[in-house]
């Protein structure tokens, strides 16, 4: 039975969370109203809670978190024709105002006035209900679970970067970061064709070097303090063979975009996918003379309906990324537990779930 209540995970300022009630949504004419079942944290919502924001993305009045989901359509608007009441679908957080120069060309990730949550402006839908664009929920087939469905967000970014690397058949590819991200770049990496691939992380996040493994890396480098740039490059070109062809550095530090340059071949190609130091030094010299190919990727760009695909197909398999579940009640302890970077990707139910899953369940 859906609640009659909208509980919402709220930021106030940092390290001030809060489960309070709001309005449940009614969907504008082309719009939906979602009820969240599940919804998956990520390092931008732990920016907001810790550090009151990320980038230019401050936080200026309370917000909504999460923008991981997927849940069931309650109620539709007039003009939506292709979902219905009942229907599971999962939620992309990012469109745009539908009307700028950057929607016409197709580039609504980075629209300037574009709905995309959880920022400044939107709240995000770690809530009972969310009201989205109906064009922006995708429905689940009945093979694909509603945790599944909630992991298609971090996944599209991947595929994502992935297109932005260009990454193709016979790839060799540096993933830096054995974060979420990092992790579901090594899935939509290998999906895309990669054959080498090599993920670094520093040595005491060796449990996700293990998923890593888990989830068909080559080989894991777990970076040591005393570890040289030099000595990471030759490690990394003994596992691939050689320098690498493309790179996903997915911690937004100044030694991964370092590294990044150094280990990658001549007219090689980088995608910075991760958000870290705001200013770096980088041998751009090296990178120039070599006609190294720097991008960028943020969120993604009509990339659910591919993430959807290969979950769906039995392609890729995402379910090992989920290491915690908590309910909406114990959304605090959720938070703490991400922020610490215990596990993987933890996951909020914000309806109950059978606690008698194998993987690790916190009431």
């Amino acid at each position: 039975m859906a609640p009659n209540q909208n509980l919402a995970a709220t930021v106030y300022g940092p390290n001030d969370l809060r489960l309070e009630e709001r309005p449940i949504p009614e969907p504008a004419f082309n719009e939906v109203v979602v009820e969240v079942d599940s919804c998956g944290i990520c390092g931008t919502d732990i920016h907001f809670l810790k550090e009151g924001g990320f980038g230019a993305q401050r936080l200026i009045k309370p917000i909504v978190l999460g923008h991981e989901s997927a849940g069931v359509v309650r109620k539709v608007g007039s003009s939506v024709t292709h979902l219905k009441v009942g229907d599971r679908v999962a939620i992309e957080p990012a469109a745009g105002c539908r009307t700028c120069d950057l929607c016409k060309v197709g580039k609504y990730n980075i629209c300037l006035d574009g709905k995309h949550c959880t920022t400044q402006k939107h709240d995000g839908n770690c809530s009972n209900y969310y009201a989205q664009y109906a064009d922006c929920c995708f429905k689940l087939p009945d093979n694909v679970t509603m945790e599944e469905g909630a992991l298609l967000e971090p996944l599209a970014v991947a595929v994502y970067a992935g297109r932005r690397a260009q990454i193709t058949l016979g790839s060799k590819v540096i993933i830096f970061g054995a974060g979420p991200i990092g992790l579901v770049c090594l899935i939509a990496a290998k999906a895309m064709g990669a054959t080498r691939t090599v993920i670094l992380d520093l040595e005491h996040a060796k449990h996700r070097l293990e998923v890593a493994k888990q989830l068909g890396v080559t080989d894991v480098i777990a970076i040591r303090k005393e570890d040289t740039e030099d000595q990471l490059v030759q490690k990394i070109h003994e596992i691939l063979g050689g320098p690498a062809d493309r790179v996903l550095e997915c911690t937004g530090s100044q030694p991964g975009m370092r590294i990044s340059i150094k280990a990658t071949r001549n007219a090689g190609r980088i995608c910075l996918v991760g958000l870290g130091n705001k200013d770096v030094q980088l041998p751009m010299v090296d990178a120039i003379s070599r006609e190294i190919e720097i991008t960028t990727a943020m969120r993604y760009n009509h990339d659910y309906p591919a993430a959807l695909e290969i979950v769906a197909s039995g392609y890729v398999n995402v379910k090992p990324l989920v290491s915690h579940h908590f309910d909406l009640k114990n959304v605090h302890e959720a938070f703490r537990v991400a922020s610490q970077g215990e596990g993987i990707k933890i996951m909020i139910h914000l309806v109950p779930r059978d606690t008698n899953n194998p993987i690790k369940f916190t009431k």
